[in-house]
């Protein structure tokens, strides 16, 4: 398969200052540029150059002379200008944050970022204290049952581009993934990636696939919580059928379609 980076038309420096601003977690308390060249794989000289460059545009801030790097004024700007221009977001706020505090579970939206599962948005139920993921927060595509509601939404041509760098094994492993995913979603509404097969033993997830008219691909509605506080019988009784409920009242009110594509 092609590697992007080997087409003229692909800015290899400003793909390397994104993956500098991709770097920053949620939780971290600012980076310096041999953190970012390790998250990164880029040489600690060429992260040197680009967290000079992004400091002169105001994508990152940095203090005194041996302080680290945080996200700078244009970057929230951008956040902000990219958050607002998602309108299916604050259509679902009432009925995500509804189900949050039915379901006593974490309830976000989840969108594909760079091969993972990047969280965007988040309703946490009113007087708990679950804060377990938060907003930047990135999930791994394969263990995660958000990666598998984005997969099992896609079609083949579709699921053919996002796999198009990978190896031929892993492209097996990938297509696999989404028939498997795909199957789920027909039969139940959501995916649920269940026991060591997640990323996160201590967490249980399920999500629905959404196809909002602001984007190109799905994004995926998630519901979450500590295993101990929604083992898999309570989301096969209760919180399952509600979060495919939620997310077909959010599909109603914005005249969206089933999210899996047929075309292929």
């Amino acid at each position: 398969m092609p590697d992007l980076k080997d087409d003229k038309r692909f800015a290899n420096t400003l793909a390397r200052g994104l993956n500098v601003l991709r770097a920053f977690g949620p939780n971290d308390d600012g980076l310096g540029n041999l953190e970012i060249s390790e998250r990164t794989g880029l040489p600690r000289s060429t992260v040197s150059r680009l967290t000079f460059t992004l400091c002169a545009l105001g994508y990152l801030t940095h203090g005194r002379h041996h302080d680290k790097y945080r996200l700078g004024p244009a970057a929230l700007a951008l956040g902000n200008i990219a958050g607002a221009s998602f309108g299916f977001v604050e259509t679902a706020g009432p009925i995500m944050q509804k189900l949050a505090d039915a379901s006593k579970t974490l309830i976000g939206v989840a969108i594909h970022d760079d091969g993972k599962m990047l969280i965007v948005k988040t309703w946490r139920p009113r007087n708990s204290t679950t804060t377990w993921l938060n907003v930047g927060y990135r999930m791994p595509m394969l263990q995660s049952s958000s990666g598998h509601a984005f997969l099992g939404a896609l079609g083949r041509s579709e699921l053919a581009k996002q796999t198009q760098t990978l190896t031929p094994d892993d492209q097996v492993v990938y297509e696999e993934a989404w028939a498997n995913a795909q199957s789920k979603l027909l039969s139940d509404g959501y995916a649920f990636v269940r026991g060591d097969q997640r990323f996160n033993a201590t967490i249980n997830a399920i999500a629905t696939p959404y196809r909002p008219s602001e984007f190109g691909e799905p994004v995926a509605f998630l519901s979450g919580a500590r295993t101990v506080d929604l083992p898999d019988q309570k989301i096969t009784d209760e919180v399952g059928p509600a979060l495919v409920l939620a997310v077909q009242e959010l599909q109603h009110m914005t005249g969206r379609r089933f999210p899996i594509l047929s075309e292929d």
